[in-house]
């Protein structure tokens, strides 16, 4: 089943994506008489494809399980944690969909925005970067979701606030560029999912 057939554009774009579209439309009808702006087209265009690309949000059907992926990536890390949750960690490059989705039905029950640095998200001092933590009440009990901000990713956009009700798979929230998405399953509940497997948010079963 074709799970992006229909493709629309994520929440939060415009201020990075119009500015460069609009300088983009500038340059070809400046070209017709300048060759500098005609030279300035064809990386415009392509910069305003990437953008197109990378903002791009598709329409997904959720698969059925138990924990779904939030986020489109690879799986970087699988880690128990002291108090008998584990931690499944996503990171995504910036050609990866970067709207993550909430793994499971349920309300959200806080949504944190702790600020901090800007490190790769690939690497595990990234930890201490910029960050918005939700915690989610649902029928397994209390799943958080980390988005995690990279060198690029500077700004994360929560689609939802405290108190909503979510569907499992229904989009969250957008981080800009390369960054990572971490959650954490409950004691008891086992993953399904293995290092470096790739993952496509609200298709791929965590659980």
């Amino acid at each position: 089943m074709n799970t992006e057939r229909r493709v629309k554009l994520a929440r939060g774009a415009s201020p990075w994506l119009v500015p460069v579209a609009a300088l983009t439309a500038a340059a070809v009808v400046k070209s017709r008489r300048s060759r500098r702006w005609a030279a300035a087209v064809p990386p415009l265009a392509t910069l305003t494809g990437l953008m197109l690309w990378f903002f791009r949000d598709p329409d997904r059907q959720p698969a059925e399980a138990l924990v779904l992926s939030p986020a489109d990536g690879v799986v970087q890390s699988i880690d128990p944690w002291p108090d008998g949750r584990t931690r499944i960690a996503i990171f995504m490059n910036p050609l990866n969909v970067h709207v993550n989705r909430a793994p499971v039905a349920g309300t959200v029950k806080s949504v944190q925005h702790i600020p901090g640095g800007y490190i790769p998200a690939f690497n595990k001092e990234s930890d201490r970067n910029e960050r918005v933590v939700w915690h989610l009440d649902t029928s397994l009990g209390d799943i958080e979701v980390t988005q995690i901000a990279g060198t690029v990713a500077r700004r994360i956009i929560p689609y939802v606030s405290a108190g909503a009700v979510l569907d499992q798979g229904e989009r969250i929230g957008l981080i800009r560029f390369g960054s990572r998405v971490d959650v954490y399953l409950p004691p008891g509940i086992v993953p399904c999912v293995a290092l470096r497997q790739r993952t496509l948010a609200a298709r791929t079963p965590l659980a």
